[in-house]
Protein backbone atom coordinates (compact mmCIF):
# COMPACT_ATOMS: atom_id res chain seq x y z
CA UNK A 1 0.00 0.00 0.00
CA UNK A 2 1.27 3.48 -0.80
CA UNK A 3 2.79 5.90 2.01
CA UNK A 4 1.00 8.83 2.70
CA UNK A 5 4.66 10.19 3.82
CA UNK A 6 5.61 10.97 -0.07
CA UNK A 7 2.70 12.04 -2.10
CA UNK A 8 4.47 13.10 -6.04
CA UNK A 9 1.74 16.36 -6.06
CA UNK A 10 3.24 18.83 -8.22
CA UNK A 11 3.01 22.46 -7.72
CA UNK A 12 0.59 24.26 -9.98
CA UNK A 13 2.46 27.22 -10.81
CA UNK A 14 3.53 27.77 -14.38
CA UNK A 15 4.08 31.19 -15.23
CA UNK A 16 4.10 30.84 -18.88
CA UNK A 17 1.17 29.10 -19.00
CA UNK A 18 -0.75 31.88 -16.56
CA UNK A 19 0.71 33.94 -19.24
CA UNK A 20 -1.36 32.59 -21.52
CA UNK A 21 -4.78 31.95 -19.51
CA UNK A 22 -4.63 35.94 -18.34
CA UNK A 23 -4.22 36.60 -22.62
CA UNK A 24 -7.22 34.87 -22.93
CA UNK A 25 -9.27 35.46 -20.26
CA UNK A 26 -8.60 39.29 -20.94
CA UNK A 27 -9.88 38.42 -24.45
CA UNK A 28 -13.43 37.13 -23.08
CA UNK A 29 -13.36 40.57 -20.86
CA UNK A 30 -12.38 42.79 -23.55
CA UNK A 31 -15.79 41.44 -25.48
CA UNK A 32 -18.32 40.91 -22.47
CA UNK A 33 -17.46 43.51 -19.88
CA UNK A 34 -15.85 42.58 -16.44
CA UNK A 35 -16.35 38.91 -15.24
CA UNK A 36 -15.37 39.28 -11.71
CA UNK A 37 -14.28 36.46 -9.53
CA UNK A 38 -15.24 34.11 -12.68
CA UNK A 39 -11.55 34.93 -14.06
CA UNK A 40 -9.20 34.73 -11.40
CA UNK A 41 -11.22 31.08 -10.76
CA UNK A 42 -10.95 30.36 -14.25
CA UNK A 43 -7.27 31.07 -14.09
CA UNK A 44 -7.14 28.73 -11.12
CA UNK A 45 -8.59 26.02 -13.16
CA UNK A 46 -6.72 26.50 -15.75
CA UNK A 47 -3.25 26.36 -13.62
CA UNK A 48 -4.48 23.28 -11.69
CA UNK A 49 -4.95 21.17 -14.66
CA UNK A 50 -2.27 22.73 -16.49
CA UNK A 51 -3.88 23.24 -19.76
CA UNK A 52 -5.86 26.81 -21.44
CA UNK A 53 -8.92 24.14 -21.72
CA UNK A 54 -10.21 22.45 -18.65
CA UNK A 55 -12.47 19.88 -18.70
CA UNK A 56 -14.45 19.04 -15.75
CA UNK A 57 -15.76 15.58 -15.57
CA UNK A 58 -17.64 13.89 -13.31
CA UNK A 59 -17.74 15.55 -9.95
CA UNK A 60 -18.17 13.47 -6.60
CA UNK A 61 -18.96 15.02 -2.84
CA UNK A 62 -18.41 12.52 -0.64
CA UNK A 63 -19.63 12.84 2.83
CA UNK A 64 -16.86 11.32 4.98
CA UNK A 65 -18.72 10.40 8.40
CA UNK A 66 -17.89 9.24 12.12
CA UNK A 67 -18.95 9.79 15.31
CA UNK A 68 -16.43 11.33 18.49
CA UNK A 69 -16.38 10.10 21.67
CA UNK A 70 -16.26 13.91 22.72
CA UNK A 71 -20.16 14.29 21.62
CA UNK A 72 -21.03 12.58 25.27
CA UNK A 73 -19.52 15.33 26.55
CA UNK A 74 -20.75 18.15 24.23
CA UNK A 75 -23.99 17.17 23.30
CA UNK A 76 -27.53 16.11 25.44
CA UNK A 77 -28.85 12.78 24.71
CA UNK A 78 -31.74 14.11 22.62
CA UNK A 79 -29.58 16.01 20.25
CA UNK A 80 -29.81 14.73 16.52
CA UNK A 81 -27.26 11.74 16.12
CA UNK A 82 -25.08 11.35 13.13
CA UNK A 83 -26.63 8.00 12.40
CA UNK A 84 -29.73 10.49 12.33
CA UNK A 85 -28.29 12.80 9.97
CA UNK A 86 -27.41 9.90 7.50
CA UNK A 87 -30.56 9.02 7.33
CA UNK A 88 -32.27 11.92 6.43
CA UNK A 89 -29.75 12.08 3.68
CA UNK A 90 -30.29 8.77 2.67
CA UNK A 91 -33.57 9.53 2.21
CA UNK A 92 -33.89 12.98 0.73
CA UNK A 93 -35.45 14.44 3.79
CA UNK A 94 -33.01 17.44 3.81
CA UNK A 95 -31.81 19.50 0.90
CA UNK A 96 -28.11 18.36 -0.13
CA UNK A 97 -28.87 15.29 -2.23
CA UNK A 98 -31.47 16.79 -3.86
CA UNK A 99 -29.55 19.85 -4.94
CA UNK A 100 -26.06 18.01 -5.46
CA UNK A 101 -29.06 15.17 -7.79
CA UNK A 102 -29.53 18.79 -9.55
CA UNK A 103 -26.48 19.73 -10.22
CA UNK A 104 -25.49 16.89 -12.00
CA UNK A 105 -23.07 15.69 -8.94
CA UNK A 106 -22.55 12.23 -7.47
CA UNK A 107 -23.07 11.97 -3.98
CA UNK A 108 -21.86 9.29 -1.56
CA UNK A 109 -21.52 8.91 2.62
CA UNK A 110 -18.62 6.89 3.56
CA UNK A 111 -19.13 4.91 6.92
CA UNK A 112 -15.47 6.08 8.22
CA UNK A 113 -16.34 5.46 11.97
CA UNK A 114 -20.33 5.48 12.47
CA UNK A 115 -21.06 4.09 16.13
CA UNK A 116 -23.85 2.34 14.47
CA UNK A 117 -23.70 -0.18 11.87
CA UNK A 118 -24.49 1.19 8.71
CA UNK A 119 -26.64 -1.54 6.25
CA UNK A 120 -25.24 -1.48 2.92
CA UNK A 121 -27.13 0.08 0.02
CA UNK A 122 -26.75 2.35 -3.11
CA UNK A 123 -24.86 6.12 -1.93
CA UNK A 124 -22.70 4.48 0.87
CA UNK A 125 -19.43 3.53 0.96
CA UNK A 126 -18.16 0.90 4.09
CA UNK A 127 -14.67 1.92 5.17
CA UNK A 128 -15.25 1.95 8.98
CA UNK A 129 -12.17 2.08 11.39
CA UNK A 130 -13.60 1.60 14.22
CA UNK A 131 -17.26 2.51 15.83
CA UNK A 132 -16.42 5.72 16.81
CA UNK A 133 -13.37 7.82 18.31
CA UNK A 134 -12.20 7.47 21.95
CA UNK A 135 -13.15 10.85 24.22
CA UNK A 136 -10.27 12.73 24.22
CA UNK A 137 -11.07 14.38 27.46
CA UNK A 138 -9.97 11.21 28.59
CA UNK A 139 -7.15 9.62 25.99
CA UNK A 140 -6.28 10.57 22.70
CA UNK A 141 -9.15 9.78 19.97
CA UNK A 142 -7.15 7.90 17.70
CA UNK A 143 -4.17 5.43 18.11
CA UNK A 144 -1.61 6.37 15.30
CA UNK A 145 -1.82 3.12 13.63
CA UNK A 146 -5.79 3.97 13.40
CA UNK A 147 -4.52 7.67 11.75
CA UNK A 148 -2.81 5.98 9.17
CA UNK A 149 -5.46 3.01 8.50
CA UNK A 150 -7.94 5.68 7.41
CA UNK A 151 -5.55 7.96 5.52
CA UNK A 152 -4.76 4.55 3.34
CA UNK A 153 -8.32 3.95 2.82
CA UNK A 154 -9.19 7.55 1.75
CA UNK A 155 -6.46 7.78 -1.01
CA UNK A 156 -7.98 3.89 -2.03
CA UNK A 157 -11.09 5.96 -2.59
CA UNK A 158 -9.58 8.94 -4.46
CA UNK A 159 -7.98 6.71 -6.56
CA UNK A 160 -10.70 4.41 -7.74
CA UNK A 161 -12.83 8.03 -8.78
CA UNK A 162 -13.58 7.85 -12.36
CA UNK A 163 -13.90 11.58 -12.45
CA UNK A 164 -11.27 14.57 -11.60
CA UNK A 165 -13.69 16.62 -9.63
CA UNK A 166 -13.54 15.65 -5.78
CA UNK A 167 -15.96 17.49 -2.91
CA UNK A 168 -15.00 16.63 0.80
CA UNK A 169 -17.08 17.38 3.45
CA UNK A 170 -16.94 16.27 6.90
CA UNK A 171 -20.38 14.37 9.11
CA UNK A 172 -20.65 13.94 12.07
CA UNK A 173 -21.81 14.99 15.60
CA UNK A 174 -19.32 16.51 17.53
CA UNK A 175 -16.89 16.98 14.37
CA UNK A 176 -16.34 20.50 14.05
CA UNK A 177 -15.74 20.93 18.03
CA UNK A 178 -12.84 18.14 17.49
CA UNK A 179 -11.99 20.06 14.50
CA UNK A 180 -11.43 23.40 16.21
CA UNK A 181 -8.88 21.59 18.58
CA UNK A 182 -7.40 20.33 15.86
CA UNK A 183 -6.58 23.66 14.01
CA UNK A 184 -5.81 25.16 16.76
CA UNK A 185 -2.99 22.99 18.32
CA UNK A 186 -1.86 22.53 14.59
CA UNK A 187 -1.81 26.80 14.16
CA UNK A 188 -1.98 27.94 17.38
CA UNK A 189 -5.17 29.93 16.55
CA UNK A 190 -7.42 30.84 19.55
CA UNK A 191 -9.56 27.68 20.59
CA UNK A 192 -12.13 30.37 21.57
CA UNK A 193 -12.14 32.02 17.85
CA UNK A 194 -13.00 28.63 16.30
CA UNK A 195 -15.37 27.39 18.70
CA UNK A 196 -17.96 30.33 18.92
CA UNK A 197 -19.98 29.90 15.84
CA UNK A 198 -21.72 33.69 16.06
CA UNK A 199 -24.93 34.92 16.85
CA UNK A 200 -26.85 31.62 16.59
CA UNK A 201 -24.59 30.57 19.49
CA UNK A 202 -25.87 31.25 22.29
CA UNK A 203 -23.60 32.67 25.50
CA UNK A 204 -24.52 29.10 27.66
CA UNK A 205 -23.77 26.48 24.99
CA UNK A 206 -20.54 28.65 24.50
CA UNK A 207 -19.40 28.69 27.78
CA UNK A 208 -20.25 24.59 27.89
CA UNK A 209 -18.24 23.80 24.98
CA UNK A 210 -15.23 25.99 25.84
CA UNK A 211 -15.12 24.45 29.00
CA UNK A 212 -15.25 20.81 27.39
CA UNK A 213 -12.68 21.78 24.45
CA UNK A 214 -10.33 23.48 27.28
CA UNK A 215 -10.67 20.65 29.08
CA UNK A 216 -9.13 18.44 26.27
CA UNK A 217 -6.76 20.25 25.11
CA UNK A 218 -5.08 20.55 28.63
CA UNK A 219 -4.92 16.83 28.79
CA UNK A 220 -2.50 16.37 25.78
CA UNK A 221 0.81 17.98 25.91
CA UNK A 222 1.93 20.14 22.43
CA UNK A 223 3.00 18.05 19.59
CA UNK A 224 4.61 19.92 16.19
CA UNK A 225 3.25 16.97 14.39
CA UNK A 226 -0.18 17.66 12.34
CA UNK A 227 -0.38 13.99 12.44
CA UNK A 228 -0.24 13.49 16.15
CA UNK A 229 -2.60 16.58 16.82
CA UNK A 230 -4.93 14.76 14.48
CA UNK A 231 -4.68 11.23 16.13
CA UNK A 232 -4.85 13.08 19.61
CA UNK A 233 -8.67 14.98 18.44
CA UNK A 234 -9.65 14.25 15.62
CA UNK A 235 -11.92 12.02 14.00
CA UNK A 236 -11.28 9.25 11.22
CA UNK A 237 -13.67 11.58 8.55
CA UNK A 238 -10.84 13.70 8.87
CA UNK A 239 -8.01 11.39 8.33
CA UNK A 240 -10.02 10.21 5.23
CA UNK A 241 -10.10 13.29 3.99
CA UNK A 242 -6.30 13.67 4.32
CA UNK A 243 -5.98 10.77 2.43
CA UNK A 244 -8.32 11.62 -0.26
CA UNK A 245 -7.61 14.98 -0.57
CA UNK A 246 -3.68 14.20 -1.03
CA UNK A 247 -4.12 11.27 -3.93
CA UNK A 248 -6.78 13.59 -5.69
CA UNK A 249 -4.07 16.70 -5.69
CA UNK A 250 -1.56 14.06 -7.17
CA UNK A 251 -4.02 13.12 -9.72
CA UNK A 252 -4.09 17.09 -10.10
CA UNK A 253 -8.10 16.45 -9.55
CA UNK A 254 -10.11 19.78 -8.47
CA UNK A 255 -10.54 19.48 -4.63
CA UNK A 256 -13.79 21.39 -3.16
CA UNK A 257 -13.63 21.63 0.70
CA UNK A 258 -16.66 22.46 3.04
CA UNK A 259 -16.45 22.92 6.44
CA UNK A 260 -14.63 22.80 9.72
CA UNK A 261 -13.95 19.09 9.53
CA UNK A 262 -12.63 19.01 5.61
CA UNK A 263 -10.49 22.33 6.79
CA UNK A 264 -9.29 20.80 9.35
CA UNK A 265 -8.31 17.91 7.08
CA UNK A 266 -6.36 20.32 4.26
CA UNK A 267 -4.45 21.53 7.57
CA UNK A 268 -3.06 18.46 8.08
CA UNK A 269 -2.64 17.16 4.44
CA UNK A 270 -0.58 20.57 3.54
CA UNK A 271 1.83 19.44 6.40
CA UNK A 272 2.65 16.09 5.09
CA UNK A 273 2.52 17.98 1.34
CA UNK A 274 2.20 21.53 1.08
CA UNK A 275 1.16 22.01 -2.60
CA UNK A 276 -2.22 20.10 -1.72
CA UNK A 277 -3.71 23.48 -1.15
CA UNK A 278 -3.10 24.68 -4.80
CA UNK A 279 -5.75 22.16 -5.49
CA UNK A 280 -8.17 23.37 -3.42
CA UNK A 281 -11.68 25.97 -3.66
CA UNK A 282 -13.37 26.54 -0.50
CA UNK A 283 -16.98 26.22 -0.14
CA UNK A 284 -19.53 26.98 2.84
CA UNK A 285 -22.50 25.58 4.24
CA UNK A 286 -22.23 27.21 7.90
CA UNK A 287 -21.85 31.07 9.01
CA UNK A 288 -19.99 29.47 11.86
CA UNK A 289 -17.53 32.12 12.68
CA UNK A 290 -14.58 29.83 13.26
CA UNK A 291 -14.46 29.40 9.58
CA UNK A 292 -13.71 32.80 8.94
CA UNK A 293 -10.75 32.69 10.76
CA UNK A 294 -9.22 29.13 9.58
CA UNK A 295 -10.23 30.18 5.72
CA UNK A 296 -8.31 33.83 6.55
CA UNK A 297 -5.61 31.15 7.54
CA UNK A 298 -5.49 29.55 3.83
CA UNK A 299 -5.78 33.01 2.81
CA UNK A 300 -8.60 32.14 0.83
CA UNK A 301 -12.90 32.96 0.99
CA UNK A 302 -15.57 30.57 0.45
CA UNK A 303 -16.96 30.78 -3.66
CA UNK A 304 -20.23 31.36 -2.27
CA UNK A 305 -21.23 33.00 0.99
CA UNK A 306 -25.37 32.27 0.90
CA UNK A 307 -26.39 32.43 4.55
CA UNK A 308 -26.66 28.74 4.50
CA UNK A 309 -27.05 26.60 7.99
CA UNK A 310 -26.74 23.69 6.98
CA UNK A 311 -24.99 20.31 6.24
CA UNK A 312 -21.29 20.45 5.28
CA UNK A 313 -21.30 19.59 1.78
CA UNK A 314 -24.53 21.39 0.71
CA UNK A 315 -22.18 24.95 -0.26
CA UNK A 316 -20.05 22.15 -2.70
CA UNK A 317 -23.33 21.74 -4.60
CA UNK A 318 -24.65 25.25 -4.37
CA UNK A 319 -20.95 26.39 -5.71
CA UNK A 320 -20.77 24.06 -8.52
CA UNK A 321 -22.31 25.90 -11.44
CA UNK A 322 -20.23 28.97 -10.20
CA UNK A 323 -17.48 26.37 -11.00
CA UNK A 324 -18.90 25.15 -14.15
CA UNK A 325 -19.18 28.32 -15.25
CA UNK A 326 -15.82 29.76 -14.93
CA UNK A 327 -14.38 26.24 -16.81
CA UNK A 328 -17.06 26.86 -19.79
CA UNK A 329 -15.43 30.50 -20.02
CA UNK A 330 -12.13 28.89 -21.18
CA UNK A 331 -13.90 26.08 -23.41
CA UNK A 332 -16.48 26.93 -24.60
CA UNK A 333 -16.71 31.09 -25.38
CA UNK A 334 -15.58 31.35 -28.86
CA UNK A 335 -12.75 33.98 -29.78
CA UNK A 336 -13.28 36.93 -31.50
CA UNK A 337 -9.97 38.32 -31.84
CA UNK A 338 -6.69 37.16 -33.39
CA UNK A 339 -5.06 34.62 -31.89
CA UNK A 340 -2.48 35.48 -29.04
CA UNK A 341 1.38 35.62 -30.82
CA UNK A 342 4.13 33.66 -29.55
CA UNK A 343 5.57 34.77 -26.51
CA UNK A 344 9.02 36.71 -26.31
CA UNK A 345 12.24 34.85 -26.68
CA UNK A 346 13.69 32.49 -25.12
CA UNK A 347 10.09 30.54 -25.13
CA UNK A 348 9.52 28.63 -28.88
CA UNK A 349 6.21 27.78 -28.31
CA UNK A 350 2.18 29.54 -28.49
CA UNK A 351 0.27 29.15 -25.69
CA UNK A 352 -2.18 27.23 -28.36
CA UNK A 353 0.46 24.44 -27.79
CA UNK A 354 -0.45 24.22 -24.27
CA UNK A 355 -2.18 20.70 -23.66
CA UNK A 356 -3.47 19.19 -20.32
CA UNK A 357 -0.53 17.42 -18.19
CA UNK A 358 -0.38 14.37 -17.96
CA UNK A 359 -2.23 13.13 -15.07
CA UNK A 360 -2.38 9.75 -12.85
CA UNK A 361 -5.62 7.80 -13.69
Amino acid sequence: MRSAARPLIAPTAHPQLEEALRFKLDRRVAAAGSLGELVPLALRLGLIQGTLRPRLRQPQLLLFAGDHGLAVDLNPPQHHSTAAQVADLLGCRVPLPVFAHHQGMSMDIVDCGLASALAPRPGVLARKIAHGTRNCRVTAAMTIDQVNAAIRAGMEIAESLSGNVLGCAGLGVGSPASAALVISRVTGLALRDLVHAGPRMSEEDFVHAMAVLQSAHNRHPASEDPVHALATFGGFEMAMMVGAMLTAAERRHLILVDGMGACAALLVASHIAPTVVDYALFCRSSEHRGLDFVLAGFESAALLALGLESIDGTGTALSWPLVRAACALLTEVEDTVEPMPPPAEPQETTPSDFDPLPVRG
